[in-house]
């Protein structure tokens, strides 16, 4: 394993070995230790009690978080004749059909989200083993597979992220910048997590949410109490 820098180390010695802290806590914390020269990126890692083997325990969809999660956000739309024009009007980075599917086929990929009206499939499905890999593909699930191409635009652009399990039952998303007020980065954090369990898959049995750790970038990672986790949700919901 590499060795772990300074401001790493120092970043850590801040945490209590073997706690587990509730949710504003570990956020305080993960933002006292984000002290890169960048606005580091908050993340949750949400390690879930499914089997990801089984298909009908996935867990797949999306959240708009209500603070954004401050980044630019490059949206590519599939669409023709006046379903184009709605995604260029609602702010759409680049929108075609063909084209760009062969672009992308070439290897270019300068674009962080894909949406698709549901007659371009066509076009997009050979696309499956590039954008695939990558969380890129359009999804019905997700809302990026639709007519109303518009709304989910306008939606991407805002903050809403996808929600999808990894190979190993782990859910990773970002919940804004380092720079952004604590309850901001609390209220996308319960978003976040209102989404997960909303989107439990009725064949997992067992407790459901395992762990959770939030990090930033280059920041050590900070362990959530997943009890203390659902009960600040329950209260912020109620």
């Amino acid at each position: 394993m590499a060795d772990r820098g300074k401001r790493y180390l120092t970043a850590k010695n801040n945490i209590e070995a073997g706690k587990l802290y509730d949710p504003e806590t570990a956020i305080r914390l993960v933002k006292e230790t984000a002290n890169a020269r960048f606005d580091e990126t908050i993340e949750v890692a949400i390690n879930l009690g499914i089997d990801p083997k089984q298909s009908d325990q996935q867990v797949r969809g999306a959240v708009s978080l209500p603070h954004g999660v401050g980044k630019k956000v490059r949206v590519l739309v599939f669409a023709q004749g006046e379903k184009a024009r709605e995604a260029q009007e609602a702010g759409a980075d680049y929108v075609g059909g063909e084209e760009l599917a062969d672009k992308i086929q070439s290897g270019w990929l300068e674009f962080d989200a894909a949406v698709a009206t549901p007659d371009m499939m066509r076009v997009v499905g050979k696309l499956g083993k590039v954008l695939g890999p990558r969380g890129l593909m359009p999804n019905a699930k997700t809302g990026t597979v639709t007519f109303d191409v518009a709304e989910a635009v306008k939606e991407i652009k805002a903050g809403r992220i996808e929600i999808r399990n990894d190979r190993y039952g782990n859910v990773h998303a970002p919940i804004g910048k380092a720079s952004f007020p604590l309850e901001h980065l609390l209220d996308n954090f319960c978003a976040l997590l209102d989404a997960v369990v909303r989107l439990k898959p009725p064949a997992s049995r067992g407790r459901y949410i395992k762990k959770i750790v939030i990090s930033s970038t280059m920041g050590p990672g900070i362990p959530v109490d997943p009890k203390l986790a659902l009960e600040s949700l329950e209260k912020r919901v109620a």
